[in-house]
């Protein structure tokens, strides 16, 4: 049952990212080409996307949350072990945190990406500024 587990939540956090990132996908293409005045754009947002599927993929899998249904807990009090059992509950919300978890890690690499293109951006459109008064 642990490697249905592994397996799930693994493909649910590739699908996610992928559609995650099949949404930004325009938005990471324009914003590069009008960073970027050259062809290699194409290949800085391929690996923007990539980064995202890499980012979501991992934040969505928790390995050291899933150790608990393969390791057995102790307790002090009667020294009793015990695996927590993965029951349909337990797989309910394995599959609604992995949704979450991948979303986060996406939503938080999307906000650095995004600042900093904004931060490029303005860098790009002063410079273009200052060549047009230049050449007046």
């Amino acid at each position: 049952m642990f490697y249905y587990l592994i397996i799930s939540t693994f493909a649910l956090a590739l699908l996610v990212s992928f559609i995650v990132m099949r949404l930004f996908s325009s938005s990471i293409n324009a914003i590069l080409a009008r960073i970027i005045h050259d062809p290699i754009h194409e290949a800085w947002a391929k690996y923007t996307k990539f980064a995202g599927m890499v980012v979501g993929t991992s934040s969505g899998i928790r390995i050291y949350d899933m150790e608990k249904y393969i390791t057995p807990l102790t307790y002090a009090e009667n020294d009793k072990r015990i695996v927590i059992e993965l029951t349909q509950e337990r797989w309910v919300l394995e599959i609604y945190r992995t949704i979450i978890e991948t979303l986060q890690g996406l939503a938080w690499m999307m906000l650095v990406f995004f600042m900093v293109a904004l931060i490029a951006y303005v860098i790009v459109r002063w410079s273009e500024i200052k060549y047009a008064a230049k050449s007046k």
